[in-house]
């Protein structure tokens, strides 16, 4: 294997941070847009019968209507095929994503806003959530907790999880365990952009939901846009996975190697910066990246993402946190002599790891934050998943006679200003007539 050499940028004018902070390219292919256009198009008119035939098909296996669904018994053997060390490893996982999650939710408010006048804003679940979990070469099990626990503790009445089988039709053990530990009992073999799509739509048995989450590759991110725009909402727009890493001289170098590594495993188009203001910092992570690459797994994905990612060499501390907010990391960390202070000048990142003990790995597995968070510089306008990703809210008003009257001057004399005469009215004839019946 080749050595990993990021690429190094030695203080650059702030006219050029936008180049050192280029992603990688992220164009989706007509070819992907156009092929996912016409397995949704398939799968609303002709239904489960599509289904089956683009599992056959895409994934390799003879699906049928019968087959789609993850039986009991299949879910018994997961259960014994995966000993005890891993069980226990979720379960403390679930433990945690569960307290951190039931932290979030929210009470509903009620206010009188005037006398007569009284609002109320209530937390209501979405009825009905459909769930992705990538198969491929690592089937990341670890994402049916991140995202059906908070599911649960909102509410959701009805949970879909959706995750491609191989091709013997069978679903990771690792996957179907999660998925009973959290109360899922409606698991279907279905991968893809065809996954997206019965959940979407609905097809047999499977009914449309009303919210899809959950990453996915090129196919799964254009299905999922598709669907968005025209009839079922999505958790967040999702690309390469991506990490930022604040350091300064009190920064360990094995363990920021060991981070940027971390993102670059992911696959080829992930990213890793490193921004610091210590040459010395920089200059041992530039010769102990390699070294610790020579003793991982997925290589190829190393190497490839290696590519994308950079060293970049600040001044001072301020135009570092200039820089984080300016690129908007899923993923920061900040080994800092004084953490806590730093993260203060940060309001631009998915999710902050502080000071020399708390990896990334933490919050992609166990720590109990989510791990779902917003790439490609979402994260200045977009949160990770969260309780209030699985609510919608509902306002509801009630005004009694006094606060009508009240309140019905200015009404009327809004809706006049913007031409709106029948709405002015509906106050009108309560005001001037009560007793009127309509």
């Amino acid at each position: 294997m080749e050595p990993i050499k990021p690429l190094i940028i030695r203080y650059p004018d702030r006219k050029l941070w936008k180049d050192a902070l280029c992603r990688p390219s992220y164009v989706t292919d007509r070819k992907i847009v156009d092929t996912v256009s016409a397995i949704l198009h398939d799968i609303e008119s002709e239904g489960l019968e599509k289904v089956c035939e683009y599992t056959r098909k895409l994934d390799g296996w003879d699906a049928d209507p019968v087959r789609l669904k993850v039986s009991e018994e299949e879910f018994l053997n997961a259960e014994k095929n995966l000993g005890k060390e891993l069980p226990a490893a979720i379960d403390t996982a679930y433990e945690n994503i569960r307290k951190f999650h039931e932290a979030q939710l929210q009470n509903d408010i009620t206010v009188e806003t005037m006398p007569g006048v009284l609002c109320m804003q209530k937390n209501i679940p979405i009825p009905r959530i459909g769930l992705y979990i990538p198969g491929g070469t690592a089937p990341l099990f670890s994402t049916v907790l991140m995202l059906a626990v908070p599911a649960g503790i909102a509410g959701c009445r009805d949970v879909v999880l959706c995750t491609p089988a191989d091709r013997s039709g069978r679903v990771s053990p690792e996957i179907l365990y999660c998925a009973r530990k959290c109360g899922i009992e409606n698991v279907y073999k279905l991968g893809g952009a065809v996954a997206i799509g019965t959940m979407a739509y609905g097809a047999g048995a499977i009914s449309k939901v009303d919210k899809i989450f959950g990453p996915g590759n090129a196919y799964v991110t254009e299905a999922k846009q598709q669907v968005a725009a025209t009839v079922c909402s999505i958790d967040m727009p999702a690309g390469p996975s991506e990490i930022m890493i604040m350091a300064d001289d009190t920064a360990v170098p094995q363990y920021v190697c060991a981070d940027f590594l971390s993102q670059l495993e992911h696959g080829p188009g992930s990213q890793a910066i490193l921004v610091t203001c210590s040459e010395t910092l920089a200059a041992q992570v530039e010769s102990m990246l390699g070294r610790q690459a020579e003793n991982l797994g997925r290589k190829e994905f190393l190497k490839s993402s290696a590519s994308n990612s950079r060293v970049v060499l600040l001044k001072t501390e301020e135009e570092m946190a200039d820089m984080v907010n300016m690129y908007a990391p899923e993923h920061l960390v900040i080994s800092m002599a004084e953490p806590w202070k730093t993260v203060g000048k940060i309001y631009n990142a998915g999710s902050v790891f502080l000071g020399n003990y708390s990896p990334e790995s933490a919050g992609d597995y166990a720590s109990g934050t989510n791990h779902t968070l917003p790439t490609g510089g979402w994260a200045k306008s977009c949160s990770g998943v969260n309780i209030s990703s699985y609510m919608k809210k509902m306002t509801i008003q009630e005004l009694t006679e006094e606060g009508l009257r009240s309140l019905g001057p200015t009404i009327m004399a809004m809706a006049s200003a913007e031409g709106l005469e029948a709405h002015g009215k509906a106050v009108e004839v309560r005001v001037e007539n009560k007793s009127r019946k309509l």
